[in-house]
């Protein structure tokens, strides 16, 4: 019987440097698009796609995201007091169940595959997803469940979130050597972390969704270095690729890179103008401030 995917990870421990002044006291995860933060997005599209537990790897000065998913009861009595009943039931849907959620610290900034692998006792003997929460993906269906979904019709194995990148950029990506390929899923022959583009074996990149087995901790535990000299997801899934199934999925959808000043505004404007309280008069702002150009 095939298991089912029910804990996902989230890795928060990131500085966000890149987004300096504005991240010095404040996590990257919690900057917000429109009116929501990123990593609550993340959140969301994990519990639609039906996980159940929710593993924060987080670092110094994250404790804004451990806020974020706690009542507040200060201010649940202001708003009832004042009658804002839309906005007591908007804070109650975004909170996870009692008991979903756990935290652990990664003590040092060691890459992406250091912080999966600090997950490594919340997560156990059993598949798992990672979400990373600078990727934004606007989608009728949630990019987990589809990956989910694919993953129930292989019979299980590993997917990971692809889409095609300027040939130029394969150096910022993990980037697939493919196999067989029918449009939508890809078998992942090998993965190249940040290769130059003469080198690249594709242009297809894994962005920053996962669904993994747990046999990538046992990878993990030897803490290699690799780029950057950090410790690599996507050389420990590359030692993986012989003995066990590996995939990408082609999703449908747009991702934003939140992580980049550019995606950021980006997604801001995307889902903005996904919004039917707001999308008219964005989209005639936009229009006037094109017309000035």
């Amino acid at each position: 019987m095939l298991q089912k995917v029910r804990k996902a990870v989230f890795p928060v421990g990131g500085l966000g440097t890149r987004f300096l002044p504005a991240t010095k006291a404040m996590p990257k995860e919690m900057l917000p698009v429109v009116d929501k933060p990123l990593i609550q997005y993340a959140v969301d599209e994990a519990r639609a796609a039906g996980i159940e537990e929710f593993i924060f790897v987080t670092g110094r000065g994250k404790v804004t995201i451990e806020d974020h998913f706690d009542r507040s009861f200060e201010l649940e009595k202001v708003l009832e007091e004042r009658g804002k009943i839309d906005a007591l039931e908007t804070l109650a849907e975004h909170l996870p169940q009692t008991g979903s959620v756990a935290y652990i610290r990664q003590h040092e900034p060691l890459g992406l595959g250091h912080a999966v692998w600090c997950a490594k006792n919340y997560v156990g003997d059993e598949p798992f997803a990672v979400i990373l929460a600078d990727d934004l993906i606007l989608s009728e269906k949630p990019c987990l469940k589809q990956m989910i979904d694919v993953r129930d019709e292989l019979g299980g194995g590993n997917i990971l979130a692809a889409m095609e990148v300027p040939h130029e950029h394969t150096s910022r990506y993990g980037i697939v050597k493919p196999g067989f390929d029918d449009g939508k899923k890809v078998e992942i022959k090998d993965l190249v972390e940040k290769p130059d583009p003469q080198n690249a074996p594709s242009d297809l990149a894994v962005i920053g969704r996962y669904i993994l087995e747990p046999t990538v901790f046992g990878l993990l535990e030897n803490q290699a270095r690799g780029a950057g000299n950090e410790i690599q997801l996507t050389d420990a899934l590359s030692s993986l690729l012989n003995t066990s199934p590996f995939y990408g999925l082609r999703f449908d959808g747009t991702r934003f890179d939140c992580g980049d000043k550019i995606g950021f505004l980006q997604a801001n404007i995307a889902f903005a103008l996904q919004r039917s309280d707001m999308n008219r008069e964005v989209a005639d702002f936009i229009r006037k401030m094109a017309a000035d150009l």
